[in-house]
């Protein structure tokens, strides 16, 4: 580490600390005028801290000169960075006080009695030695308003990924519970939210103005206040980026166990690709049928089985192509034109491929009830079976 006071003759120490008598109340007066956070009165533990500190600096300055020691002890400073924080106050504002006095006491070194006997290099090694002294100074305080920035985060991270489980749970929890919680992560609760299931969500929630996320297991979760129509939307898209994510229905908050149940349902569908789209942002209420299916597996190969029955009959080529016209058929609800046009071919074509599926499904074709299970048993497909 740099010591640049250790070039400073040691007699200057001594002689120069009469001569800055006063400076402390110098030094403190003029950093309340230059910088507006440090105009209020110096009571209780902010004025405490900022006399010591400025009392301590100058001590311990003078101390070193004509040492080849290194500024071991930075404690006060640290600590008076931590309390900035505390007490609200930015880096800005701690940093512009530390310039204020390291130029106000250069001004009164500089022009001391003391410093017109020195030569040259003497100066320019004292003004160096301050300055680099600051520095040091500043840095540790640095440390302490970044030790606490971080400890705070990560004490409210931990409030609200425990929020974030509150509302989870079925039974929902008592309401007073929830405001308590809510309270302890610093979260106004919002009279509608929505749950959104996406990877790397405190990162994600952090760019969605006035969301809370847990990062749990299998993926993890966000609240997002509901505040408007649609540009909430536009706000999670953009947070969201180039990831998947899922978005459950919005909800009063103590409906939120029900979008967040949503949302995670649908999760493993849309990174499976199963739910037909290709918007890396889904909403789970879009996508019901899927997620009725996926409720139910068992029940939905039961069904997909027996209504597609007659199709195991064919060999695999043509059980293919007759799966995929029985499909876009049902898609087009019986256009035949529509139809056609789907799959690229001729309407005569289409006309053929259905009356070999009419003689296959005995009927079925034109049976409301039979349809509508077809149009199911096909959606049921798992992803390497979909056409």
């Amino acid at each position: 580490m740099d010591r640049p006071w250790a070039r400073v003759p040691s007699w200057v120490g001594a002689a120069v600390r009469p001569e800055l008598s006063g400076a402390i109340e110098e030094i403190i007066t003029v950093v309340r005028a230059e910088v507006p956070d440090y105009t209020r009165p110096l009571t209780g533990r902010f004025g405490m801290r900022i006399t010591e500190g400025v009392s301590v600096a100058l001590s311990q300055f003078v101390d070193l000169l004509g040492r080849d020691e290194a500024l071991t002890d930075t404690r006060v400073y640290r600590a008076l960075g931590q309390l900035e924080h505390r007490e609200g106050r930015t880096l800005a504002a701690l940093q512009s006080a530390y310039q204020v006095g390291s130029r106000l006491l250069w001004r009164r070194l500089g022009s001391s009695a003391t410093a017109r006997q020195l030569p040259p290099e003497v100066i320019f090694a004292l003004a160096e030695a301050l300055f680099t002294y600051i520095e040091q100074l500043s840095a540790a305080s640095v440390a302490g308003w970044a030790a606490e920035e971080s400890s705070r985060a990560g004490s409210l991270q931990t409030r609200r990924h425990a929020l974030v489980e509150l509302l989870s749970q079925q039974p929902p929890a008592p309401a007073a519970e929830v405001e308590r919680a809510a309270g302890a992560a610093g979260w106004p609760l919002p009279p509608k939210l929505a749950a959104l299931a996406v990877t790397d969500v405190v990162e994600v929630a952090a760019r969605i103005p006035s969301a809370v996320a847990a990062d749990v297991d299998p993926v993890g979760l966000a609240l997002i206040p509901v505040v408007d129509r649609t540009g909430w939307i536009d706000r999670v898209r953009s947070g969201v980026g180039n990831r998947r994510a899922v978005l459950g229905p919005v909800v009063d908050v103590a409906q939120a166990h029900r979008s967040i149940a949503r949302a995670r349902t649908a999760w493993p569908l849309h990174a499976a690709g199963r739910l037909g789209t290709s918007d890396r942002l889904v909403r789970a209420d879009e996508h019901l049928l899927a997620l009725l299916l996926a409720g139910e597996p068992e029940l939905a190969e039961d069904l997909r089985g027996r209504a597609l029955s007659p199709l195991q009959e064919l060999p695999a080529g043509a059980a293919a192509r007759a799966e995929e016209t029985l499909r876009a058929w049902l898609d087009a609800h019986g256009d035949v034109t529509a139809t056609a046009g789907a799959l690229h071919v001729h309407p005569q074509t289409v006309r053929y491929r259905l009356a070999q599926l009419r003689d296959a499904f005995e009927g079925a074709l034109d049976d409301p009830l039979a349809r509508l299970e077809l149009a199911i048993a096909l959606r049921s497909a798992p992803p390497d079976e979909t056409p």
